[in-house]
């Protein structure tokens, strides 16, 4: 859902805009205001996805409402004047409608403000992992892994003292996990980096109270698990 806010001081432009989103679900109307200077005021304390932006307004005009934002959503200006149209893109706006705006042009403006609103958006961390396990797939939260161990065409993954037999090889789930959260010691073993809980020069200590070597290839990895307070 996009939160979106309205911005000009002409009310038949708020109807039309209204009208036209009746058909994007996704996108919500969260507040209505007329000049810029209410819109900064609203913003101060509140957040929106997406501005609908008018240009000629009375006191402060919309050029200058953006110039002046400093953590700005994405915005669409809407406006009966094209010649602000590259002023307008220069300050990186999404789209630049001239009014009267039709349904078709605005469905097109929507269409760019979700690309670039997904492309935003930070990558997911995974929380699960499905493996599979003879003839069956197996969901595995990543937090009850302590460590993976290749064993042939094969892997063993470990919880803790229990273990399951995955039937894909280390390379292949390694690109599955998220790199933040686990780290390859050895060219047989990944570990969650949360499960060391020790480590020397060439091993790590694992909260089941395994050890695991560290090869050889692998000891800048033991820099960044159990960093010393303030590194």
């Amino acid at each position: 859902m996009l939160n979106a806010l309205i911005v000009d001081d002409e009310p038949l432009a708020h109807k039309v805009i209204l009208h036209h989103l009746a058909s994007h679900r996704d996108v919500k109307i969260v507040k209505q205001c007329y000049s810029a200077t209410e819109a900064l005021a609203w913003l101060a304390s509140n957040r929106a996805d997406l501005i609908f932006l008018d240009i000629n307004m009375p006191q402060l005009n919309g050029m200058d409402m953006l110039k002046v934002m400093a953590n700005r959503p994405l915005v669409i200006i809407v406006s009966a004047y094209e010649e602000f149209a590259l002023q307008g893109f220069e300050l990186d706006v999404t789209d630049y409608l001239l009014k009267p705006v039709s349904a078709e042009r605005l469905a097109s403006a929507l269409d760019k403000v979700r690309q670039r609103s997904a492309a935003n958006k930070p990558a997911q961390t995974p929380k699960e992992i499905v493996i599979k396990v003879d003839r069956e797939l197996r969901k595995v939260s990543l937090r009850d892994i302590t460590y993976l161990e290749a064993y042939g065409n094969y892997v063993k993954v470990w919880q803790g003292d229990s273990m399951l037999l995955a039937n894909s090889t280390l390379k292949k789930l390694l690109a599955e996990l998220p790199a933040q959260a686990f780290s390859q010691i050895h060219k047989s073993f990944v570990v969650r980096n949360n499960a060391v809980i020790g480590k020397d020069s060439d091993s790590v200590l694992l909260d089941n109270q395994v050890r695991l070597k560290v090869g050889k290839s692998f000891k800048s990895v033991l820099n960044r698990l159990l960093p010393l307070p303030g590194q």
